[in-house]
This record gives C-alpha cells, sequence and structure tokens, in this order.
C-alpha cells in the first residue's frame, strides 16, 4: 500500500480521523519550510498538504494568495518545492506528502517530467485545483503509474453524477470542499456537510477529507465525527502571518495540537 493509504488504514482500525494540514512551501521563509513540515509531524499530523505557490491561486483566499506571492518573491518554484521535498524525506520515510497547486507549473514542466521527479523526491499525492476531473484522466493516469495518487476536489454543488466521475479517477482520498467560495470564507456549516457525505460515499470507497472553513479546535471535533479527515490551511497560514520567523512553527503547532487532542475525543 502507498503511504497514504497506510495511513488512512492505521486510523480507520484506531477510529480515528486524520488531520491534514496546508502550508505554502516557502512560506514565510524557504528556509522554515522543512522545519515546519517536522513540527507538524511532530504535533500529531497524519498527512502534509504543502502547497505550491503560483501567481494566480484562484481558489485561494487573501491569506494563502499573500503566502504565495511571498514565496515566489523570495524564488519558489515547482523545482523548489520538489527539493524541499526530498529534503523532508531524509529524516521522515513515513508521513505522506501530498503537493497542492495549480496546472500552470505542471504544465510548464511537462507532466511526465513532472511525475518521475515528484515521484523521486516522495511525493505520495497530488491536487491540482484547476485541472477538472472531466479532462484529467491522462495526468490521472501518470500519477498513478509512478505510484503517485491524483487527489480531486468535490464541491457542495457536485452532482452524483460528477461525484462518480470523480471518484473513479481519484485514489488516496477525495476533498469534499465544505463551503462555496475561496479558502478562509464564509461560516462552516457542520450539518450540511454531514448530509452531503453520504451521497459522496455512495460513489466511492475512498476517505474522504473535508476542508475549507475548519478555524478551531471545536469545528475539528465536529468534522472528525464523521468524516475520514480534517483539512485545514487558512488559520494556519494566518498563524504565520502573525508570528515572527522564531516563533511560527510553535504557534503552528500548538494549534494542530489542540485540533488532534479533540479529534482524538471523538470516536466513529
Amino acid at each position: 500500500m502507498s503511504r497514504i493509504q497506510t495511513t488512512f488504514s492505521r486510523l480507520a482500525s484506531e477510529q480515528r480521523a486524520a488531520l491534514i494540514p496546508f502550508v505554502t512551501a516557502g512560506f514565510p521563509s524557504p528556509a522554515l519550510t522543512v522545519p515546519l513540515m517536522h513540527a507538524m509531524v511532530a504535533a500529531g499530523v497524519d498527512v502534509i498538504e504543502l502547497g505550491v505557490p503560483f501567481s494566480d491561486p484562484m481558489a485561494d483566499g487573501p491569506s494563502i494568495q499573500r503566502a504565495s506571492e511571498k514565496a515566489l518573491a523570495q524564488g519558489m518554484r515547482l523545482s523548489t518545492v520538489l527539493a524541499q521535498v526530498a529534503e523532508f524525506r531524509q529524516q521522515d520515510p513515513h508521513t505522506p506528502v501530498v503537493l497542492m497547486g495549480y496546472a500552470n507549473p505542471i504544465e510548464a514542466m511537462g507532466v511526465q517530467k513532472f511525475a518521475a521527479a515528484a515521484a523521486q523526491a516522495g511525493v505520495d499525492g497530488v491536487l491540482v485545483v484547476d485541472y477538472p476531473p472531466e479532462e484529467a484522466a491522462n495526468f490521472g493516469s501518470a500519477m498513478r503509474a509512478v505510484d503517485i495518487d491524483p487527489i480531486f476536489l468535490i464541491a457542495p454543488t457536485s452532482s452524483p453524477e460528477r461525484i462518480a466521475h470523480t471518484a473513479a479517477i481519484a485514489s488516496g482520498y477525495v476533498y469534499y470542499v465544505s463551503l462555496a467560495g475561496v479558502t478562509g470564507s464564509a461560516a462552516l456549516n457542520v450539518d450540511a456537510v454531514a448530509q452531503k457525505l453520504p451521497q459522496i460515499r455512495a460513489q466511492t470507497g475512498l476517505p474522504v477529507g473535508v476542508g475549507f472553513g475548519i478555524r478551531d479546535a471545536t469545528a475539528a471535533a465536529r468534522i472528525a465525527a464523521f468524516a475520514d479527515a480534517v483539512i485545514v490551511g487558512s488559520r494556519l497560514i494566518e498563524e504565520i502571518e502573525q508570528s515572527s520567523l522564531e516563533a511560527c512553527c510553535t504557534r503552528v503547532a500548538a494549534v494542530l495540537t489542540d485540533m488532534r487532542r479533540a479529534m482524538d475525543e471523538v470516536k466513529k
């Protein structure tokens, strides 16, 4: 099994949900990406989503947009992100790493070249926000050929037919966007999310992660009661923005430790 499959299988046997943080590679500085990844693992996370900085991150709200801009200004590129994953792997051979980003940098590198480089670096999954599932069959095949899971988003407005199509080409897990809009926006409606998940599970046996709008331990625990994974991003980026370089790893770890503790009090 892949690292992602192994992680979700273990958590299912323990009746626990995965905690998946998102941070932007290169933010607040390229030198802090790998230490931040290790600090998050020490805080109890199960999978890391590492954002690939992009100049036009259309699905992301202001905080993640700012993080991308600052990372790009410090020289971050897709090749740099892959090098950071490889550095992380030198000390951590177990924690799954998922790259999350946009099609342009991958297309510029070339899908086949990217697939080979990502596999060599130790990437476990790739989520490309602007690859529609209907047009991503070749991309999905290229990823699976090197044992990387292609992960896709499912929106609140997705029809059963589109969910089924997405599930057919996805592996690892699927990412349910809990609200309409960009990251960090609107208020999380936990009851609405709970009502949607049975419809998704009717179409796939993959684990279902829920993200967008999860900002504190209480929300994380409520989502963990019925989802397979809790995904948190904007809150962490905001913690980093408000922190000094010296304290950002500690502040992010504190948020995640609280979430992990609250989630572990919930048994499925």
